[in-house]
C-alpha cells in the first residue's frame, strides 16, 4: 500500500437509483450500500489505511420521504447492532459524528453500543458520518469560537497563563 495513503472518505450515494435501476425497492439499495460500505472499511483495513470517513446520511437526507428515512435508520440500527461483529473482529473503532439531537432514541443507543464496544480497537478507525453537514459543522465552530478573543495569529486570548 501505498504509506502516503491513510485515510479515505466514501460518501454512499446513489444507492436507491441502483436500487430503482433493477426494478427493487430503494430500501434494497440501501441495504446493498451497508453491505458494500462494510466491505469496503474490511478491505481497507487490511490494506493497512488508519481511518476511513463513510459519510452515511447527510442532513440534507431529512428531505426524503418519511418511510424512506425510516427506513435508512432501521438499517443504521441494524447495521450498528448486528453487522458489528466483522469490523470488531478486524480491530477497526467505529466514531459516529453528526447531530445526535435530531436521532430516535433506538439509533443512539445504538451508537453508544457500537462506540463502547470497539472503543479499544486500534487497527483502523471508522468514522461514520450521520445527519451531518458541512454548514452545521462550519456553524457550530463559529458559534464556539465568537465567545473567544481570538487574534489575528490564532491564539485564544482568553486562556490565562
Amino acid at each position: 500500500m501505498n504509506e502516503a495513503l491513510r485515510h479515505i472518505g466514501m460518501i454512499m450515494d446513489g444507492n436507491g437509483r441502483w436500487a430503482k435501476q433493477r426494478d427493487q425497492p430503494r430500501t434494497s439499495g440501501h441495504r446493498a450500500g451497508v453491505d458494500a460500505a462494510r466491505e469496503v472499511a474490511l478491505h481497507a483495513n487490511a490494506l493497512g489505511l488508519r481511518a476511513m470517513t463513510l459519510y452515511a446520511f447527510s442532513s440534507d437526507n431529512w428531505r426524503r420521504p418519511p418511510l424512506e428515512v425510516n427506513g435508512i435508520f432501521g438499517l443504521v440500527d441494524q447495521f450498528f447492532d448486528n453487522d458489528l461483529e466483522p469490523l470488531d473482529r478486524a480491530g477497526i473503532r467505529l466514531n459516529i459524528v453528526g447531530r445526535r439531537d435530531r436521532l430516535r432514541r433506538t439509533t443512539l443507543r445504538a451508537i453508544e453500543r457500537c462506540e463502547e464496544r470497539t472503543r479499544d480497537n486500534d487497527r483502523m478507525l471508522l468514522r461514520v458520518a450521520v445527519d451531518y453537514s458541512a454548514r452545521d459543522a462550519i456553524v457550530l465552530a463559529a458559534i464556539e469560537l465568537a465567545g473567544r478573543n481570538i487574534d489575528r495569529d490564532g491564539f485564544d486570548r482568553t486562556l490565562k497563563a
